[in-house]
């Protein structure tokens, strides 16, 4: 009996430095760029114009701008942008619907 609460010990920790671990990853795409040093929503618009993109939405989620768009074809686009460089995070995705 003895070793097996050594062993639930030890796993608390373990799944808890797990899970940390988890939380450190998931904040790696996150934008920590000052709001004072952010392009204007109108810059964000014109770069998506110039990719041949239609806004469709422009969010803010975790301090970065996330864009919704339609590409010529129609097809849904989502990006995530740097606010500070406008510079693209995440790969496009798109859904072809």
């Amino acid at each position: 009996m003895p070793r097996l609460f050594r062993l639930r010990r030890l796993a608390l920790p373990l799944v808890l430095a797990t899970g940390m671990g988890t939380a450190a990853l998931a904040s790696e795409h996150d934008c920590r760029v000052p709001m004072a040093d952010w392009q204007p929503i109108a810059a964000v618009n014109a770069l998506m114009q110039k990719r041949g993109l239609t806004v469709r939405r422009i969010k803010i989620d975790d301090g970065c701008y996330e864009v919704k768009a339609r590409d010529a074809k129609g097809n849904r686009v989502e990006l995530r942008l740097d606010p500070g460089t406008l510079r693209v995070l995440e790969p496009e995705r798109q859904d072809d619907d």
